[in-house]
């Protein structure tokens, strides 16, 4: 087949943790790491976190597939806010209030709340030290790890892996340096989101968030609600609490079945059309 010329897009964003949506399920959409960085560029490309390709689903219980790439390139299982916007997307399409999206770490459970808002079950939470995976057999609720000011963090993973630090003042942190020093250390094999988390209260979490593979963003959905799981697992919070990132406000549940719950807003920042004969490497599937 030809390669592709122009592809229509939507720029999104969940609290302004933003995304390039492609939609492939007509016309099969292969994207290289090396596109997938390009469009992702915020000088010469669209600019985004994360540029998601949505696909035919594999499973037949589920609405649509959702494919993610890191602004590096690099393809990642999960993430939180697109889930929300492409749920937001599908019901909208299908007049559906809720429907089930199928992504690399399983499916999710989406559905319509109140003030426009979205519900995603980011499924359950994993605690065990291969689960993450760590690079050796440890206690997760604290990691003998520590980096500048950060030190004694939880190990979490819902869909991506997180290493939540629990800190005094989350904006005094300088994750700018620390976090792509803690992403990259062979203590994590598959890379690892860094969480400063200040717990203000009970059911309030402040939350800043550096993504591998994307760097600080206004918000981490999956990460909010690692968050809420290591806070809990310590002893800090409920099994609810309203976790405030630099982009705005999610709220989060671990439910006693272990599943972890999010809730909050979508938004469509503008539409367009991407030619990719700039963008190398392209091909359909």
């Amino acid at each position: 087949m030809p390669p592709m010329s122009e592809q229509t897009f939507i720029k999104m964003h969940g609290l302004g943790n933003d995304f390039v949506v492609l939609d492939g399920r007509q016309n099969g959409i292969a994207l290289s790491a090396e596109q997938a960085r390009a469009l992702a560029d915020r000088h010469t490309g669209v600019g985004c976190d994360q540029v998601i390709v949505i696909e035919p689903a594999r499973d037949k219980s589920a609405d649509a597939f959702m494919r993610i790439h890191n602004a590096d390139g690099g393809e990642v299982m999960a993430c939180g806010n697109a889930s929300r916007c492409i749920a937001s997307l599908l019901m909208a399409e299908t007049g559906k209030q809720e429907i089930v999206l199928e992504t690399g770490a399983g499916l999710l459970n989406a559905k319509a709340a109140n003030g426009g808002n979205v519900t995603v079950d980011m499924g359950p939470a994993k605690l065990e030290w291969n689960e993450i995976p760590l690079a050796e057999e440890t206690d997760t609720l604290h990691l003998s790890f520590s980096r500048g000011d950060l030190k004694d963090p939880v190990a979490v993973n819902v869909g991506n892996p997180h290493a939540v630090f629990f800190v005094d003042d989350a904006e005094a942190i300088d994750l700018e340096t620390v976090g792509p020093e803690i992403e990259h250390h062979p203590f994590f094999p598959e890379r690892t989101n860094v969480e400063a988390a200040q717990v203000i209260s009970p059911d309030k979490i402040r939350l800043r968030v550096w993504e591998r593979g994307a760097g600080i963003t206004q918000a981490c959905g999956t990460g909010a609600c690692a968050t809420l799981v290591a806070a809990h697992r310590r002893g800090l919070t409920g099994r609810k609490a309203s976790i405030m990132l630099d982009g705005g406000t999610l709220e989060i549940e671990w439910l006693e079945n272990n599943h972890v719950m999010m809730t909050g807003p979508v938004a469509t920042s503008f539409t367009g059309t991407v030619d990719f004969a700039a963008l190398s490497g392209s091909e359909t599937r």
